[in-house]
Order: structure tokens, then C-alpha cells, then sequence
């Protein structure tokens, strides 16, 4: 039998685990390989994650599942490419490292296969969501969660991680020419994000600037809403449409708008309007108002549902 069913009795105390409750909302689905432990053959499943458990089944039509793999505690790691085996997308996931689990759980890996590499990075990213999100996993989560969860460390206007890329720009970058126009180095910026995610909180003493400045973009555009909530799109956009008729009026509503923003958005808008600081440099860095709104715009204000007359608008 597959490691994995093995997991599934261990966590649940019989070897076929439950069926996981309807209410619980699937996080992420989708056909991979896994390999079986004793055979070390590959067998293709449907997997599932909910909550803290990755549940895997026969086909996309079974209720019941096979097994489960249990998340907490664990690690989830890609695995470098064989030059060898190409096509081949693995990546494992490593029980048992938190303390609780090293008396019940082997620490032998489940080791996966993805179809593709992006694939592999999509499972992977979410995984490892599901697995530090009570731990300060932040991309992606929504903002008063980050915030609520980040008070135990002490009061802040903004997420930690907003408050460490503002202030590493503002001493670092803000004459940088092209800042938030040019783009970071991918790799780190993906490596400051997973850190992120995971709790860690790193330095960024040999950073560039502008991967730090791609870091903050990609954490307010992974954001579920953007700084101004979709329910006050229209109010906002009103607002817009007023400041172009009477500039006095606009600003006027516009204050009364900001004012019935929810606090944890309020305090990130207000944290991030340290824009102001970018353009008063724009001699140098290039980046005028219109710049800096073509590329926060959408991350500060969009409509649920876009098409293009509302992005142009």
C-alpha cells in the first residue's frame, strides 16, 4: 500500500480516511502522480486540498477518498529537474517536523509529480499557504486576517512586510531611476515571498531595490481585494468623476469616502500613500503621478467583475 494510505491511518484510525465535510471549501484541485513507497511506481490521483489535509482520490467523481496526506507540521519541497528525466516535475512533501508529530509520523517523504512546472509551483505555493497561514502566511491571505494575526508581535500601521519595503525604499531607492517600473530579479523575489509565507521575516541587506519593489507590488496584487474594497468601487470612482467637474466637491467626497474605509485598509492606504514621496523625486526616478497610478491603479482600486470600459474608466 501507498505511504500515503498508511498517513491516512495513522491520522484517522482506520485505513480508508472520511470523507471531509462539504463545508469545507477545497483550496486548490487537480490530477498528479504519487509514487508508492514500496513499488516506487507512480499512480495517477485526483488530489484535493482542504484546510490542513491534501485528500487524494481515484477519479474526479469519487466521494470517498483514498487517503490523505496531513499537512501540519509538515514541508513541502521542489525538487531540482533531472536533466536526465525531463518532463519529470517533482516535488515532495515532509511529515512529521513539527514536535507534536515525530512520536506518531516516519519522516519519509511523499514524493509527486506535476504535469508541468507551473503546475508544480501553483500546488507547491498553495501548499505551503495551507501550511504556515496560521503561522503569518501573507500573499494572497486577506488583509485583516495578516493584520489581525500580526498584532501579537506589537502595533503596526501596515502588514510587516509593507512597512519593511517602504522604509527599505525610502533609504534605499527613492532617486532610483524606474523605480517600480523596472523589474526585480524573479528568483529572489520568489524567494523573499516563500520566506515570507513561511513565517521567516528576511532581511534585506543585499537586496536591490527594485526586486523589493517588485516584492511590495506582488503582495498588494495577490491581495483577495485591493486596498479599497470592492464594495466601494463605485463610491471611489464617483469621486473621480467629480474631482474632474469641481475639483473642491471631489476632494470633499473623497475625504468623507476614505473615512469609511475599514481601519486595516484605511492604514494600508494610508501607509502607502509614501507614494507621494516616490513622485517628488521624479526628476530623477522618473516616475510622475501618472506613472506611479498606471502601475498601483489597479492594485488600489478595481471592480470585481473587469471589462474594458471599466479599466479604461
Amino acid at each position: 500500500r501507498s505511504k500515503s494510505m498508511v498517513m491516512g491511518e495513522l491520522t484517522r484510525g482506520s485505513s480508508r480516511p472520511s470523507s471531509p465535510s462539504l463545508q469545507e471549501r477545497a483550496v486548490k484541485a487537480g490530477w498528479l502522480k504519487k509514487q508508492r513507497s514500496i513499488m516506487k511506481n507512480w499512480q495517477l490521483r485526483w488530489f484535493v486540498l482542504r484546510t490542513d489535509q491534501l485528500y487524494f482520490y481515484k477519479d474526479e467523481e469519487e466521494t470517498k477518498p483514498q487517503g490523505c496526506i496531513p499537512l501540519h507540521g509538515c514541508q513541502v519541497n521542489e525538487l531540482t529537474a533531472n536533466p536526465d528525466e525531463p518532463g519529470r516535475h517533482l516535488f515532495e512533501i515532509v511529515p512529521g517536523t513539527g514536535e507534536k508529530d515525530r512520536s506518531a509520523l516516519s519522516h519519509e517523504a511523499f514524493l509527486l509529480m506535476a504535469n508541468s512546472q507551473n503546475d508544480m509551483e501553483d500546488w507547491v505555493k498553495a501548499i505551503r499557504r495551507v501550511i504556515w497561514a496560521p503561522f503569518g502566511g501573507i500573499f494572497g491571505q486577506h488583509l485583516e486576517d495578516t493584520v489581525q494575526y500580526e498584532r501579537k508581535f506589537g502595533p503596526r500601521l501596515a502588514p510587516l512586510l509593507v512597512e519593511q519595503c517602504v522604509d527599505f525604499i525610502r533609504e534605499q531607492g527613492l532617486k532610483e531611476e524606474g523605480l517600480f517600473r523596472m523589474p526585480g530579479q524573479a528568483n529572489l523575489v520568489k524567494e523573499l515571498q516563500d520566506a515570507f509565507d513561511c513565517g521567516d521575516k528576511p532581511l534585506f541587506d543585499n537586496t536591490d531595490v527594485h526586486t523589493v519593489a517588485s516584492l511590495l507590488k506582488l503582495y498588494l496584487r495577490e491581495l483577495p481585494e485591493p486596498v479599497i474594497p470592492f464594495n466601494k468601487y463605485e463610491d471611489f470612482l464617483t469621486c473621480a468623476q467629480l474631482l474632474l467637474k469641481d475639483e473642491e466637491v471631489g476632494l470633499s467626497e473623497l475625504a468623507q469616502q476614505v473615512k469609511t474605509l475599514p481601519q486595516a485598509n484605511y492604514n494600508l492606504l494610508k501607509y502607502i500613500c509614501f507614494l507621494d514621496e516616490v513622485q517628488s523625486h521624479s526628476s530623477e526616478n522618473k516616475m510622475s503621478v501618472q506613472n506611479l497610478a498606471t502601475v498601483f491603479g489597479p492594485n488600489i482600486l478595481r471592480p470585481k467583475m473587469e471589462d474594458p470600459v471599466t479599466m479604461m474608466e
